[in-house]
């Protein structure tokens, strides 16, 4: 049996051991154990740290898998290539995971290929306010090295500026912030896996976030509403984007802003599945891309085919507080064929989202086409 490495364990990426198992592949995944769902369905387990990639090296050297894998985690991705790349295995390159993890290090990458950028800086603890005085407001804030919405704040003035970038430097892993410009528009990303340097598309999704000052994602949808002119146009910025970032080898999640203007703006790109449940659900479906196959297809470096020709509805809603579970219950009565799944319910933290770990829970809803 072919053996499968995965770096991580908690409840999304348990999709990807299941989805390996169900292709046939034995699972060997490394994750710390806490919270680590997939302990239970992996064929083997390690509880090591993630970022702990010697030590995952070294026994991937005596396990020797077919692909190193992982679908929805930045600091996974920086792993994923170390040990792939010194197994000699398809992946990106190591000396481009922090351009593809570090927003900061994306901001300058992308600045250098010529893609339009807000005015940047990276700042930390030492911060002084003289840095950004051409700066135009609103301005964002936020860790140069975490996801899932954590201490990103949006400031209409320089009042609140210091415990802004305080907050954000004490949860990045480097203990810094990047400070840049706000980009105003909808928002939107496109899904995309790439396989020796070639960009695939697989969907664009349109995103909903609460809005300022945080900005935490409140559900996605697909397809995304853009009309085809405009998505091939972010299909052209989006690949060049990815061209610049050395993503060669992965998939990819690429979040952009589209103004009243018809300006398209990157905001920044994972070298990864989009996570909640974007790729591991809503692409597959709205376009019958099983995606985590594909990012399974490339680790091992088997051929990929994306298709097109189904086009469905599929959407994501989250649950932060007792208005929203009641109108899940209400879709639940009243249109019972088109919701698709509902996640677990933590009623602990009703009310109480700070970011996107802290949501209650959601549920996804799918209207078929014919």
């Amino acid at each position: 049996m072919k053996k499968l490495a995965i770096i991580g364990a908690n409840e999304f990426q348990n999709r990807l051991i299941l989805k390996a198992k169900e292709l046939g592949y034995e699972t060997h995944v490394f994750a710390w154990e806490d919270g680590a769902v997939g302990k239970e369905t992996a064929d083997y387990f390690y509880p090591i740290n993630i970022v702990e990639k010697e030590k995952i090296l070294e026994i991937c050297k005596k396990i020797k898998p077919v692909g190193v894998c992982s679908i929805a985690s930045d600091l996974a991705v920086i792993t994923v290539n170390y040990v792939a790349e010194k197994l000699g295995l398809p992946c990106n390159q190591t000396m481009y995971s922090s351009i593809q993890t570090n927003k900061y290090e994306m901001r300058r990458a992308l600045t250098d290929a010529g893609i339009d950028c807000p005015k940047f800086v990276k700042v930390d603890n030492e911060f002084n306010s003289e840095i950004i005085k051409n700066f135009r407001f609103p301005i964002i804030v936020k860790p140069t090295d975490r996801s899932g919405s954590r201490c990103v704040t949006m400031l209409e003035t320089i009042a609140g500026i210091e415990e802004a970038v305080a907050a954000a430097c004490e949860v990045s892993f480097e203990k810094a912030a990047i400070i840049e410009e706000f980009i105003d528009g909808d928002e939107y990303s496109m899904e995309t896996i790439t396989q020796n340097g070639i960009h695939h598309y697989l969907a664009t999704t349109k995103k909903y976030t609460t809005g300022a000052p945080h900005f935490i994602e409140t559900g996605h949808e697909e397809p995304s509403g853009l009309s085809e002119e405009i998505i091939n146009e972010a299909k052209g910025i989006v690949f060049k984007a990815l061209t610049a970032l050395h993503i060669e080898n992965s998939a990819g999640h690429s979040e952009f802003k589209i103004d009243k203007s018809g300006n398209i703006r990157i905001i920044e790109i994972g070298a990864r599945m989009g996570g909640d449940c974007i790729g591991s659900d809503l692409v597959y479906l709205s376009t019958g891309n099983d995606f985590t196959k594909m990012v399974i297809d490339v680790a091992v470096g088997a051929g990929i085919e994306p298709i097109c020709d189904i086009n469905n509805s599929a959407s994501i809603y989250f649950l932060f507080d007792n208005e929203d579970i009641a109108k899940m219950n209400d879709t639940l009565n009243d249109f019972p064929d088109l919701v698709y799944s509902v996640s677990e319910i933590n009623y602990d933290i009703i009310g109480k989202a700070t970011d996107s770990s802290t949501r209650a829970g959601y549920y996804i809803c799918i209207q078929k086409r014919k």
